[in-house]
Parts: C-alpha cells; structure tokens; sequence
C-alpha cells in the first residue's frame, strides 16, 4: 500500500492554516526516530545503552537477546485480584486516582506474569478535569461528560493544569521503585481525535456520527479543539515522563473509523504535534501508537515520527513490517522503525499449543530487532490468567536463532 501523492492536509496553528502532507520530507528537527537514532545514540553512549530495559531497547529500534513482552489492558477484569479489589473501591476513578491503588492495580499483572512492562493504570479521559472537563465512568456504559459542539461551548476547555493529575506523578514515581530496573513504566495518553471524540459524542459511540458532522459542517471548531487537545496532551506526556515513565504510548483508538484522506485532516496531524512536543524535550523517551482497525493506516501512522506502531491482528507482521519501512521512508525519516503486537487477543482462549505457534509466527516474522511483542488488542476480561501467563512466558522463552 503507497501513501496518496496527493494527500494534504491542514493544520491549524497559531499563524493560520499550515499544509500537511504525510508524504512531504520534514523540515530539519533536532531529532531522528526509530533504528537510526537508536544506532546513533548508542555509537556515542557505548555499553550504556545496555542500562536501559530491554523493552525500551525493542522501542529504540535495537536489536534484543530476547523478544520483549506486555500486555494491551494489561490490568484488570480478567484478574481475580483486580475484581476482588473492585468490591472495595467500587469505582474507575476510585481506583485510578488514588496513587496507591493505581499502584497497587498496576503491579498486579507485573507480579503474576513477570512482563516487561509495567503500565500505569489510569485512563486516557483522566486528564479532562484538568482541563476544564469532567466526567464519569458508568461500569456498563462507560464514559459520559459534557458535550462541546459550538466555539461558547469550547470556551470550557482550557490549558491543562497538571497540578490537578498529581496522583498520576506519585503513581509513577511509586512504581519506578517498586519494579525492578530492568523492567520498563510506561505512561499512555490519548490523542487528540479520540479524545475529541468524547467531547463531542458526550459517551461511547457506534457510529462516531457526531463528530464526523461536526468534521464536515464545523471544521474550524474541530481543528480548534484538536489543537488545544494536542498541546495538552503533549504536556501531559511530559508530565508522565518527568515523573518517570520511560516510554509513552499514544492511543488513537477511534482513529481507524476515518477515510484516509480525514485520518491525514483529523487525526495524524494532531499526532504529530503531540510526538514532536515529546520529542523536543525528551528525544530519549521512545514513543507507540495503537489505532484499533488501522490496517489501511498503517504507512501514514509510520509517518508521523513515532519510534513504534503497534498493530492489530488483522495485518500479518511481515507486511506490517515492510509498510511501516515504506511510509517512513516515503516521509523522509530514517531507519525502518519499529512495531509492537500482533496477536488476536482471542487466540488466548486457545490450546496452550495454538498460542505458542501462533505467538511464535509472529516473532518469527517479527526479527530480532525494534519488536516489541503484545497483543492486537487489549486482553479480553473472561481470559483465563494461566493462558495469559503461558502467552507471557512462551514469549520469553523464546529465542531468535543465530
């Protein structure tokens, strides 16, 4: 799949409208993404790059002594613990915005399946009060705040004011030391478009009707909303990494229901924004993306500068693996990047024998090098935890041969 030579787009900045185009060469940055940088970097640094977790090495685009491995919603329903906690702190927020049971949910899933990763437990709405926002969680309908769907109406929504996520900071700072160092805290956001989502749909939506009215009757509202969402996500993402997450994984996860041509409008540009912000303050942190259903977004996900794309199960990895070389090398950038997934999240309800072959096709696929292993998706919450522990250790096990 070759990117549309024709694709533009249009960012709103604060000097007007300024062009996009996935496939342009970027102006000059301070930064390099992927393989190259992390070749670069380690040319200079020598043996220190070895003090760095071995999954943050995968996301460097480095070459591993061993695949990598977490999980997509790693903690959570499918874990006794996680539910038997439920019934003490009966609510989403309860349990993500204080720092200890954040903490205490966290470690749950690092505990009993010894991963790679240890992801902060939080959400990617957790930052809305912070910027003017607020919201609920309904354990069965999900998500409900306030709607924005007119210029009064985003007069709500303000630069973030991270003094009011501090839970957040002491979760991370708490996990840092209670994991071991050779084990990576990962911090996530949500992108722009995602989170406008919510903002206009006020809930969860089917269809994603309202936001894509508003993106073709209102552009101007929706490109001022995406871009006050970018600058403070991008801030938010600085927050998680001062406080101590060594990787940022950036969650699109709506994106995938856009043509191509509004995904390059809506989406990727907004992205970018949030990456480049990242990038300028901490070009050591390497950073994913996740969009669900992103099979044809994948080379203009490529891109966009982030270090990894992580795919779902519906590409095969190494296809997934030559487009996103070809959409970063279609954008100009160096190296061939890196990738992150790509195993249905059904297989785990499988025989211990299918999800070995089918974990190992696709680190076979995958290579030695720039691979994080995880699933397409989160982990469904009726999987059993002994199959979820057989995933994480058969991915451990394993070795690439000589």
């Amino acid at each position: 799949m070759k990117l549309s030579s024709g694709a533009l787009v249009f960012l709103l900045a604060a000097g007007g409208v300024q062009a996009f185009s996935p496939n342009a060469s970027p102006a000059p940055q301070s930064h390099l993404f992927g393989a190259a940088a992390a070749e670069k970097a380690s040319s200079k640094k020598g043996a220190e790059k070895t003090q760095d977790p071995l999954l943050i090495r995968a996301a460097k685009g480095e070459k591993t002594e061993r695949p990598p491995v977490w999980m997509m919603r790693q903690a959570g329903r499918h874990m006794k613990v996680y539910r038997d906690l439920c019934k003490t702190h009966t609510t989403f927020r309860q349990r993500s915005e204080i720092p200890e049971v954040a903490v205490e949910i966290s470690l749950q899933p690092y505990q009993a399946y010894d991963t790679d990763g240890c992801i902060l437990f939080s959400d990617i709405l957790t930052p809305f009060p912070a910027m003017g926002m607020d919201f609920t969680i309904d354990e069965k309908l999900g998500p409900v705040m306030p709607t924005i769907r007119s210029f009064d109406e985003l007069k709500q929504l303000h630069a973030i004011d991270t003094d009011k996520t501090s839970f957040v900071a002491e979760a991370l700072r708490t996990l840092r030391k209670e994991v071991k160092p050779e084990t990576a805290v990962l911090g996530f956001v949500g992108c722009p478009y995602t989170l406008a989502t919510y903002l206009v749909e006020g809930k969860t939506s089917r269809d994603y009707m309202e936001i894509k009215k508003m993106a073709w009757t209102q552009p101007d509202l929706l490109h001022a909303m995406l871009k006050q969402l970018a600058d403070n996500i991008g801030d938010y993402a600085l927050f998680q990494i001062e406080a101590g997450a060594q990787l940022i994984q950036l969650f699109d996860s709506w994106a995938g229901h856009l043509s191509a041509r509004d995904y390059d409008t809506f989406a990727a540009p907004y992205q970018k924004m949030v990456l480049d912000k990242i990038k300028k303050a901490h070009p050591e942190i390497p950073t994913v993306v996740y969009i669900k259903h992103s099979g044809a977004l994948i080379e203009r996900m490529a891109a966009t500068g982030v270090d990894v794309v992580s795919l779902d199960w519906t590409v095969d990895m190494a296809e997934g693996r030559q487009r996103i070389a070809n959409g970063r090398k279609n954008a100009g950038l160096e190296g061939p990047g890196g990738v992150q997934g790509n195993l249905d999240p059904g297989i785990l309800f499988g025989s211990h024998e299918t999800i070995k072959e089918r974990a190992e096709e696709i680190l076979k696929k995958a290579g030695d090098t720039g691979h994080v292993m995880n699933l397409g998706h989160g982990i469904e919450a009726t999987t059993s935890e002994e199959n979820a522990k057989f995933f994480i250790d058969t991915v451990k096990n394993y070795r690439h041969e000589s």
